[in-house]
């Protein structure tokens, strides 16, 4: 008698109907049943919402008799074959396994030393499809209510990073400094690095385009970063960090755009007074301070 083996990761709100089926199929073969449960490098993604315990708990609830494992990701399929095999034997070293999968399944990755079964696939149910259902539903429960927060607790402090442009003219003389709609002090150009940018010189020309329109710079040369007290992070535990680069302006015509009001040059020299008078944001004093030790010196 073989002890049969699901690999898979049920990052689900709930089983659906075809993980009954395969969860069923596969116990009318098997007197006992093992699950594996993938369990991946990062603590909470859209992708793997569900932590093991979540989803050892769910599966429970249907199939109390099964036992349930966990296996981590690994990059190399070789040694997460090794793994799962090791992690098999470790528990039960005198069960014979056979591993069972279906739809986008573990299969084609594995080159372990335990024979595998495909199923066919029952209906065209997705994981994916059911999270997306789920992703913006809210109900009225202490338990909605209480998962909340296990899952922001449940995850590891973040750094948001954005970039910073100083951008100059004049041999760098001069400084182009933009105000936003919903502040009155002058500022760096700049925001929020995206997932679609290849690189944080790619995110500060999308950023200096997005807010100034379609102007002509130099290189964008890497100054310096710094953690920024953005105030809608003070009293947070993530934070921002932000990359200063400076290039020098070519030609073009700008105009204030996105979620800037105004741009306006000023004279390099000029910012130590801005700065005292509370002129300039705060947020931006430190890399506006280093901007002003290292050009001011050398003029």
């Amino acid at each position: 008698m073989t002890t049969a083996v699901i690999v898979a990761r049920f990052q689900t709100p709930h089983l659906h109907e075809g993980h009954r089926r395969l969860l069923q199929e596969v116990t009318s073969r098997h007197s006992k049943l093992v699950i594996v449960l993938g369990i991946g490098p990062l603590k909470g993604s859209m992708r793997n919402p569900y932590d093991y315990y979540t989803r050892e708990k769910m599966i429970k609830k249907d199939f109390a008799e099964a036992v349930i494992l966990p296996l981590n990701d690994y990059p190399c399929d070789r040694e997460w074959s090794q793994n799962l095999d090791n992690l098999l034997k470790g528990v039960f070293p005198n069960e014979v396994f056979c591993l069972y999968g279906s739809r986008d399944s573990f299969i084609p990755y594995y080159c372990g030393r335990f024979q595998t079964v495909e199923l066919p696939e029952h209906g065209g149910f997705s994981a994916t499809e059911l999270r997306k259902q789920y992703a913006d539903k809210v109900f009225d429960s202490n338990d909605f209510r209480a998962g909340i927060l296990y899952a922001y607790y449940n995850q590891y402090n973040k750094v948001f990073p954005t970039v910073d442009i100083a951008v100059f003219r004049h041999e760098r003389t001069e400084i182009l400094l933009g105000k936003k709609t919903v502040s009155s002090k002058w500022r760096l150009i700049g925001g929020f690095a995206d997932p679609e940018d290849q690189s944080y010189e790619h995110a500060a020309r999308r950023e200096l385009t997005e807010e100034c329109g379609a102007i002509e710079t130099g290189e964008m040369i890497y100054e310096t970063s710094a953690r920024i007290d953005d105030w809608r992070y003070r009293n947070e535990t993530d934070k921002i960090i932000s990359l200063l680069f400076s290039c020098e302006y070519l030609t073009g015509m700008y105009s204030a755009q996105d979620d800037l009001l105004e741009l306006q040059w000023f004279k390099l020299n000029d910012l130590p007074k801005m700065m005292t008078a509370g002129e300039t944001t705060a947020e931006h004093a430190q890399l506006l301070t280093f901007l002003i030790k290292k050009y001011l010196k050398n003029k």
